[in-house]
């Protein structure tokens, strides 16, 4: 499964192992960035005090958990602590009512989509730091945590107690005005007498003045709007939210941690590019912040309970709850470059699977209790993914198998099947087989298919559809390809019966999991040329290394990486030319035994030597190598998100065959 291919260039920019804390209290008394601690309890990393602009700022939104209420809105930032309170709006600076600021406070910074606040105001507001040095800063636990956030600001607010000291201020009351002194009044003795009046010509009229516009009446301010309120029982608080996001090669996890001061039901709606959760008669304080991966994060209150949405714009989703103390977790999984096959997640392994990495080694093993191990090919002439292999018959993990010829698809050596040997052996490679209870061997078989009846016995030259008038050649059918020819009789026997079921001469198609054997009657005149004649067929594998009588499925590969705990590669042994580019160093893999468990081995880079010489250290106590190169698969159900897991770094090319691990349960019905 592939998803999420289109932010494959624009995730893998972004800074990895970024965690973000919001929703939590914080403080730091430097002016440098340090870890917290809250009532003796050490913080995750996400809560560290940041140095911006040279003075050390923590977030708006994590101060209530230090008893902090707050108004998180960069016009109208309200920050209150029992009588005290700081109030900032831009072109107004800081204000401070219920005490008086003694000197300059830094304004508020954004970071990151979050505002800050200078340590020193939450100092100012009689915040308790217990431990102030380099490495920490410790925190009294509040009182209470509030769960609302602050109204906005009055519109027409009263004067302030206090302002910044380059701030300007009225500090003494004014002194009413003096009386005017009243003069004296003249007695009537004394008054002079009054002079003649003299008539005054009329004022001329005033010019017109011009005509006054009324003033236009101004619509009335709107109020901010109101946050909403719980408006039924509290449940719990949203105290913290904690991100995080790590990178698998290219597989993102991001991790999205809800810490609720009590259990709450959760509500979940699956959303278009995005999840949303509902927390019932839980308080929040409201938010909205960009993800270090690109989503969206936001938090909301409602009269009902707590509203958070996350936009993914991809990826997929995961909600689960964990508890003491209680939490809702949202994993959020995004395969970002398709190009690159997904990682094992050592975390999520199939029970009975075990993961082990030395170095560029990795190992899986499966327990025998649980898991058989199978050869499994794909229609004759063609190759498949490892992948589609495992599933064809209900896997859960698969190797590539052995060497094969890339422009035909068909295998170069060995390949047996159920009993069946589909492909013929070199006879002197490197050869791992299993049993019916799944038991692996190990060792050097040299299989032929021997016919057998009254004429006595006859060794089968070679496995091929392709008729050779010189040789006695078997065929597995397929349903789809032809055998026989001209002048040639091809007699076919059903699986484990003892007769002749046809006789046919010519060309024609072999009936599916049916033996059909080819031969010149005039070269092999004492074989039967009649249905029903006696005719039994068996397997000889002409090999003591091993019980290979058991065997029922078997891969030759090789060469023999290790045998008894100990390297044994042995490049003559197996006619492999060292200087050849089939002994080049390059990626490998092998199918091996490790404490008792067969074992998927995967090498990162290096010699077949290197190889070896990694397994043995690692107690590998047998093992095979598998075509490696550009054919080196190892794959595994599950993965992250389901994605299916790869221990190979790079895409390999599809095979023919391959070793798969199936359920004991599978085993049987397939």
């Amino acid at each position: 499964m592939k998803f999420g291919q289109n932010m494959g260039n624009k995730r893998r920019a972004r800074t990895l192992g970024l965690w973000l804390l919001t929703g939590a209290g914080l403080l730091a008394g430097k002016a440098e960035a340090r870890p917290t601690a809250i009532g003796g309890v050490r913080q995750s990393a996400g809560v560290d005090s940041r140095l911006l602009g040279g003075t050390e700022m923590l977030a708006v939104w994590t101060l209530p958990r230090l008893g902090v209420s707050v108004r998180n809105d960069p016009l109208d930032l309200r920050l209150l602590l029992g009588r005290r309170e700081l109030r900032y709006a831009p072109g107004q600076g800081w204000r401070a009512l219920g005490f008086t600021l003694s000197g300059p406070l830094s304004a508020p910074a954004t970071e990151g989509g979050s505002l800050h606040v200078p340590l020193r105001a939450l100092e100012l507001l009689g915040v308790r730091v217990l431990t102030s040095t380099p490495a920490l800063l410790g925190f009294a636990t509040p009182a209470s945590v509030p769960t609302v956030t602050l109204p906005p600001s009055e519109e027409s607010a009263a004067a302030p107690n206090s302002t910044a000291p380059n701030s300007t201020a009225p500090n003494a009351a004014l002194s009413p005005a003096a009386t005017p002194a009243q003069p004296p009044t003249p007695s009537p003795a004394s008054a002079p007498a009054a002079p003649p009046l003299t008539p005054v010509a009329p004022l001329a009229a005033p010019a017109a003045l011009p005509t006054l516009q009324p003033i236009p009446t101004l619509p009335a301010p709107t109020p901010p709007p109101l946050i909403p309120s719980l408006s039924v029982s509290r449940v719990a608080n949203l105290d913290t939210v904690r991100v995080s996001r790590t990178l698998y090669r290219t597989v993102e996890v991001q991790r999205v941690v809800l810490d609720l001061s009590a259990p709450a039901p959760q509500v979940v709606s699956r959303e278009a590019g995005g999840l949303g959760v509902f927390l019932p008669g839980v308080s929040v304080t409201g938010s909205q912040q960009t993800l270090p991966g690109g989503d969206t994060l936001t938090l909301a209150q409602t009269g009902e309970g707590a509203a958070v949405r996350l936009t993914t714009g991809g990826g997929r989703s995961e909600i689960f709850t964990l508890e003491d103390p209680f939490r809702v977790v949202i994993d959020t999984t995004t395969y970002t470059d398709s190009s690159v096959p997904p990682p094992i997640n050592p975390d999520a392994l199939p029970a009975g699977v075990s993961y082990r990495n030395k170095g560029v080694l990795h190992l899986l093993s499966f327990d025998p209790a649980l898991f058989q191990p199978r050869v499994v090919s794909a229609p004759l002439g063609r190759s498949l993914a490892v992948l589609d292999l495992v599933k064809s018959v209900g896997g859960v993990a698969g190797i590539n198998g052995g060497y094969f010829d890339p422009a035909s698809s068909l295998p170069v050596d060995l390949v047996a099947v159920g009993g069946l040997m589909t492909a013929a052996s070199l006879e002197k490679r490197a050869t791992v087989g299993f049993t019916a209870g799944g038991e692996a061997l190990f060792g050097y078989p040299r299989p032929r298919y021997v016919l057998s009846g009254p004429f006595g016995s006859v060794t089968v030259n070679s496995v091929r559809a392709a008729p050779n008038a010189a040789l006695l050649t078997a065929f597995v059918g397929d349903g789809r390809t032809s055998v026989g020819g001209t002048g040639l009789t091809t007699l076919l026997v059903a699986l484990g019966s003892a007769t002749v079921t046809r006789a046919l001469t010519g060309q024609f198609t072999a009936p599916a999991r049916t033996l059909a054997f080819t031969f010149d009657p005039a070269r092999f005149p004492a074989l039967p040329g009649a249905a029903g004649a006696a005719l039994s067929v068996t397997l000889n594998w002409q090999a003591s290394d091993a019980p290979w009588e058991n065997a029922v499925d078997a891969l030759s590969a090789g060469p023999l990486l290790v045998q008894g705990g100990k390297v044994a590669i042995n490049p003559a042994r197996e006619g492999f030319n060292t200087a050849a580019n089939i002994w080049r160093p390059t990626r490998q893999s092998a199918l091996g035994t490790l404490g008792g468990q067969p074992t998927i081995a995967y090498f990162e880079y290096g010699t077949p030597e290197a190889f070896a010489a990694a397994l043995a250290g690692a107690g590998v106590r047998d093992a095979v190598r598998m075509d490696s190169g550009s054919s080196a698969t190892a794959y595994l159900q599950g993965g992250y998100a389901g994605l299916g897991a790869y221990l190979n770094t790079v895409w390999s090319r599809p095979v023919p065959n391959a070793i798969v691990f199936v359920p004991r349960g599978v085993a049987g019905q397939k």
